[in-house]
């Protein structure tokens, strides 16, 4: 008798939350009404408070600026954390892509510093794959590690490089890289300029609205427009292809993967090695786009405000790039009127947690809703009782934003099911 040999099918889609009996998912109309509510919004703390700048143009093109290395971070824990791997190491791979970025980027051409940032990324990917794949290290240590090894090697080889030679004539100390040459930045000819003119007048929403548009057009560097691609071939991939499904089987059953064919260990290695490339094309454009050179610490926790974007993101593109712009407007305060912008912004917090209050409330959750509710009473007071606010809480504001949304958006999220679990070849038999 003979048997024929058919083909293994991909694994079965897992059931995730969005589907029946789960949360509904955003639909793009949805998303949109969300992002004309916030623009609604504060276009009226605008209005009301005299601050003109945090819906300007330049308010707009910084935070985006800064949104871009804080999105690609996020989008490398996606990678990994939809293949069951948890990559608290996407920090020191953008330390490794500043880093190696600005080494190349200095000496050749600003392209080249952004390959070799990509793949300083993916050195320490390589690293965190080995570590939780093949010898099963705990993913958080395997991560702290990472983080502390890029330190040390950077800092070693920042002063061997860049503190002699050609590197010190040209500005190079031993923490900080000689300056490279920028990325070239697109706008839009005429189209940005009556933007402009159309914000001047201060209009409610109608000059909000464009100064954001303007922002988003005005002086964008190419990187940027490579890291908005990234995102779409993200979801294209993952949600799309087969590749991406039998990658996202490894985060949700391995074993059930396995037992269809999938090679698990290849697919987890894929998602780790791209998830530092990500991370180290986030650290490049910090080196290359934002400063021009590296200089130490120049990462300031981005990589784990990444993290917190992806977590708030639910794990999907569309949400991890809404968090990346939350944080990245927030970061980008400190830069224009920080104290009078962030002051402004206390109002919208009022009214936030207000209404949280009265929707726990409504939802019989008494306890959240009496600490919402006096939580923005104590912000309101602070609101009416000053005209600014210090300069060491507008630099703090990121970090702030990221536990207040993490804290707020808790009870939504849902993570891959095998997501940070130890998987060895073979366990299921």
């Amino acid at each position: 008798m003979t048997v024929t040999a058919t083909s293994t099918p991909p694994p079965a889609a897992p059931k995730v939350a969005g589907g029946k009996g789960g949360r509904n998912r955003l639909s793009f109309p949805v998303i949109l009404l969300i992002i004309a509510g916030a623009l609604l919004a504060l276009s009226a703390v605008r209005a009301i408070t005299g601050a003109q700048d945090i819906t300007s143009a330049g308010q707009v093109s910084a935070a985006l600026s800064l949104a871009v290395p804080i999105g690609l971070a996020g989008l490398g824990g996606l990678w990994a954390e939809r293949a069951g791997v948890v990559n608290i190491g996407l920090e020191g791979m953008m330390i490794l892509g500043t880093f190696f970025g600005a080494w190349a980027g200095w000496q050749t051409s600003p392209w080249i510093g952004v390959l070799a940032g990509v793949l300083g990324g993916m050195f320490g990917g390589l690293l965190h794959a080995l570590a939780t794949v093949t010898f099963g290290v705990d993913h958080i240590i395997s991560g702290i590690a990472i983080n502390i090894l890029a330190v040390g090697v950077t800092t070693y080889f920042a002063k061997l490089w860049f503190n002699s030679g050609e590197a010190a004539q040209k500005g190079g100390s031993p923490k900080q890289s000689p300056p490279a040459e920028g990325i070239t930045s697109v706008t839009v000819p005429g189209v940005s300029d009556w933007l402009a003119s159309i914000e001047k007048h201060h209009w409610f929403f109608v000059s909000d609205l464009a100064g954001v548009l303007g922002g988003l057009i005005t002086n964008l560097s190419l990187l940027t427009i490579v890291a908005a691609v990234l995102f779409v071939l993200t979801f294209l991939v993952l949600w799309k292809t087969a590749f991406g499904l039998r990658l996202r089987s490894c985060g949700e059953n391995p074993v059930a993967a396995e037992s269809l064919g999938v090679n698990v260990y290849t697919y987890k290695y894929i998602a780790v090695i791209v998830s530092g490339g990500m991370a180290g094309l986030g650290g490049a454009f910090l080196s290359l786009v934002t400063s021009h050179i590296y200089n130490e610490g120049q990462t300031a926790g981005r990589g784990y405000i990444g993290l917190a974007a992806m977590i708030f993101g639910n794990w999907r593109p569309g949400g991890l790039a809404m968090g990346a712009g939350l944080f990245g407007f927030s970061d980008s305060l400190q830069l224009r009127n920080g104290g009078e912008s962030v002051h402004a912004l206390l109002l919208l917090l009022v009214v936030v947690l207000a209404g949280l209050a009265m929707w726990k409330f409504y939802r019989k959750s008494f306890i959240p809703a009496v600490v919402s509710g006096v939580i923005a009473a104590l912000v309101l007071v602070w609101y009416l009782t000053t005209d600014t606010v210090p300069n060491e809480f507008v630099t703090a504001t990121p970090y702030v934003v990221t536990l207040l949304v993490l804290s707020l958006s808790a009870q939504r999220l849902r993570m891959p099911k095998a997501d940070g679990m130890r998987y060895r070849k073979g366990q299921g038999a």
